[in-house]
C-alpha cells in the first residue's frame, strides 16, 4: 500500500497552515521541507504510517493555535 497521496496531502495541508505561521511563512517552509526530505527514502510501511499520523496531529495543533491566536485578538479589540 502506497501512503505517497497521503504524505502529498498532508505536505500541501501543513504548507497552507504555515501562511499564518507566527515566525514567517519563510522559516516554516524551510523547516517543513527538510523534515520531508529527511524522511524521503524511508520504505516501512509501519513508520510512514506514524509520521503521517504526527503530521496529522501537527495540523491540529497549528490549527488550534491559529484559533486562540484569533480569540485572543478578538476578545482584546473588545475589551479595551
Amino acid at each position: 500500500m502506497s501512503y505517497r497521496s497521503e504524505v502529498v496531502q498532508l505536505y500541501k495541508t501543513l504548507l497552507h497552515l504555515g501562511k499564518d505561521y507566527p515566525s514567517g511563512y519563510d522559516f516554516f517552509r524551510k523547516r517543513l521541507h527538510n523534515a520531508f526530505m529527511k524522511n524521503k527514502d524511508e520504505k516501512d510501511p509501519e513508520k510512514i504510517k506514524k509520521m503521517v499520523a504526527h503530521g496529522q496531529y501537527i495540523v491540529k495543533e497549528l490549527e488550534a493555535l491559529y484559533m486562540l491566536k484569533k480569540y485572543r485578538t478578538i476578545k482584546r479589540r473588545y475589551n479595551l
